[in-house]
């Protein structure tokens, strides 16, 4: 797939509006709308784009806030269905999610959701939300749309507060039947500034953790670890899997304290490693469009590109000479002379948050502490 030409997915902020209040939330949502978002007819404009796109074509995935909350979300998911634009969505799980909502999405062709979920127990899920009973309200909504034909993947995101649940989490969704799960690396924006992210020499443990996660038959992907490619790829590269990897791969009590609650859970690995390994980063096959129009690499990181408004997305995506640079891994310091520059290319989301440098190192990446250890 030639991510020069077109992104593989498109993040669509649809609103700000959002019932939740979520500790960690990249959007800042609020209870309302915003007065400046993307209208109707901006809405179908950017599909059209998307109809004209190269094939394979973009998928185009609805967020927010709470994508739910739009009132034009059936004639928007109708409109791309007519044009055969793929469409996902990214709810919230509030009482909008249901199923008469559901019927219509699924009539109008939309057939993968996202939920999140931040904790294995209510408490912790619950802190993050900042809504009781939201915890079995998520757990609901996972069932409602794999009874609805939705292939469900799950999000989480990875924090000081809820890296020793890794392990449950992965347990129950197992159990659920959950097609993906996909787990954010924290990055500060939005809310999630004042979150305790998980300690440096922890981004291998949980790496190492995620690779045996992805042996019982649920896919996992990481946001904002790409490095998690370079693990998957020294673990596929093992000439004696026999040996133990906290031992191989020198890793710490993290690893080891996930690695038994997982098999206590779970039992011996199920399947092969369900990692895909797509060399996609922000810029770099996803893109993303505000709930004003505002371009950016990716929802987290705020680097503006420009505006749909003012020219189209896959203009933006295309010609943007920071988002060539990224795609050509033409990045500073150590991420730039890595071997796997390309394969992971580190996030640049925390690079820019951390130095104001979208091209800069990603200060999560342990590689070359690893490699001198």
């Amino acid at each position: 797939m030639n991510f020069d030409l077109a992104p593989r997915l498109v993040f669509w902020e649809t609103t700000k509006a959002c019932p939740l209040a979520c500790v960690h939330c990249r959007a800042t949502a609020q209870r309302h709308p915003a007065p400046d978002e993307l209208a109707t007819e901006e809405g179908r404009a950017l599909i059209d784009e998307l109809a004209s796109a190269p094939r394979p074509m973009p998928i185009l995935v609805l967020t927010g806030g709470d994508c739910l909350q739009r009132p034009d979300l059936g004639e928007l998911t109708a409109y791309a269905k007519r044009l055969g634009v793929p469409v996902a969505i990214s709810p919230s799980v509030s009482p909008s999610l249901n199923t008469g909502m559901l019927s219509m999405l699924r009539t109008n062709g939309v057939r993968n959701a996202s939920l999140s979920l931040d904790g294995a127990f209510a408490d912790t899920h619950e802190q993050v939300r900042q809504i009781q009973g939201h915890f079995s309200d998520t757990m609901r909504a996972i069932d409602l749309l794999q009874e609805h034909g939705f292939t469900v993947q799950v999000n989480s995101a990875v924090m000081a507060q809820n890296v020793h649940e890794l392990a449950d989490m992965a347990a129950l969704l197992v159990h659920h039947d959950v097609r993906t799960w996909e787990v954010f690396f924290l990055i500060g924006v939005g809310r999630g500034q004042s979150i305790a992210e998980i300690e440096s020499d922890e981004y291998e443990d949980v790496c190492h953790f995620l690779v045996d996660a992805s042996q019982y038959g649920m896919a996992v992907r990481t946001v904002e670890a790409p490095f998690f490619r370079r693990v998957r790829a020294w673990r596929a590269r093992r000439p004696d899997a026999s040996l133990d990897p906290a031992v191989e791969f020198r890793l710490g009590p993290l690893y080891k304290e996930l690695r038994t609650r997982l098999r206590q859970q779970l039992g011996e690995p199920t399947s092969r490693v369900l990692a895909p390994t797509f060399a996609t980063r922000d810029g770099k096959g996803i893109i993303f469009v505000g709930h004003d129009g505002r371009v950016y690499p990716a929802g987290f990181l705020p680097f503006p590109l420009g505006s749909v408004r003012d020219k189209g997305v896959l203009e933006i995506y295309r010609d943007d000479p920071v988002l060539k640079a990224i795609r050509a891994a033409e990045f500073h310091g150590r991420c730039g002379y890595c071997e796997y520059a390309d394969e992971c290319g580190g996030s640049r989301a925390r690079a820019y948050v951390a130095t104001g440098d979208p091209l800069a190192d990603d200060p999560a990446c342990q590689y070359f502490a690893v490699q001198r250890s």
